[in-house]
């Protein structure tokens, strides 16, 4: 047992399950959130004020953790803020650290994305802490940003044309960060978290259908479209331009990747986008 685990980004995605997860493990868990009074989460977590721009609520949060789950601050503009992180647990006296990174970090290819976690994992690897870094690919969570459309019986928006990916079912990433957190043996290491097999647009719209038993008929929406989209939608013109390099990525094959790395920390075989969806149906069933 890990005497105190510190999970920042805690009512994420991941981070929300991290936590679940660690807390049915028996272990003792402290939380950092910006706004503690609006977490939700199990009880006998220790939740804590912390903001990344903060940097003594940081240090007041490391205090008496033997490890770190780093939740990746995605964006341009946020490349120190992993760095302060390390920083501020080193100083603190904890142990091991776990970074959530993304697929494609490093890559020119991908564009200015492939840089927003990068000077986290170069900091996590100088840390001279156990480290173990996380690099999933597309969530299949992702496609909950379908459910309206879905619901309401219109199209459901291709962004990556016939680019396929590994989609990684969030709970086999959480899975292993909590591996990774608790038991020996991984550390140096960086598992590229992918489903077992590679999927386009049109497959997971395909499956949805299968899983609701109703047609998920897909449209095509070009790199134009979508940027004014996203400007319209509030985002920065950096920010818009970042994601539609990691559309373009995808769209140009370049994230067609599967690997072995949930089984080989796990013991089993990943999830598939089907059992996700089936476990999620009922976000997408119409009321």
């Amino acid at each position: 047992m890990v005497h105190m685990i510190l999970v920042t980004g805690a009512t994420g995605t991941i981070g929300s399950d991290v936590v679940r997860q660690l807390v049915a493990r028996g272990e003792k868990v402290r939380a950092l959130t910006r706004d503690p009074a609006r977490a939700q989460l199990p009880s006998g977590v220790d939740v804590v004020r912390g903001d990344f721009q903060e940097p003594d609520s940081l240090g007041a949060a490391m205090a008496g953790a033997a490890a770190l789950f780093a939740v990746g601050v995605l964006g341009p503009g946020d490349a120190d803020a992993d760095a302060d992180l390390v920083a501020a647990a080193r100083a603190a006296g904890v142990r091991r650290v776990v970074k959530l990174s993304a697929i494609g970090t490093g890559d020119p290819a991908l564009g200015p994305v492939a840089g927003w976690h990068l000077g986290g994992e170069q900091a996590v690897r100088e840390s001279g802490l156990e480290w173990t870094i996380l690099r999933p690919s597309s969530f299949a969570s992702n496609t909950l940003s379908w459910a309206a459309a879905i619901r309401s019986g219109d199209p459901v928006p291709n962004m990556t044309g016939s680019g396929s990916q590994g989609v990684v079912d969030p709970r086999d990433v959480s899975e292993v960060a909590v591996e990774a957190l608790l038991a020996p043996g991984h550390t140096g290491s960086t598992y590229t978290l992918t489903g077992p097999g590679l999927l386009t647009t049109a497959d997971l719209a395909a499956t949805l259908a299968s899983v609701l038993g109703r047609p998920v008929p897909t449209v095509d929406v070009p790199p134009d479209a979508l940027r004014e989209q996203f400007l319209r939608s509030g985002m920065s013109e950096i920010y818009v331009e970042g994601v539609l390099a990691g559309t373009a990525y995808v769209r140009a094959g370049r994230n067609a990747v599967v690997t072995e790395d949930v089984r080989r920390v796990l013991g089993r075989e990943a999830r598939t986008y089907a059992q996700w969806a089936r476990d999620h149906r009922e976000a997408f069933a119409s009321a």
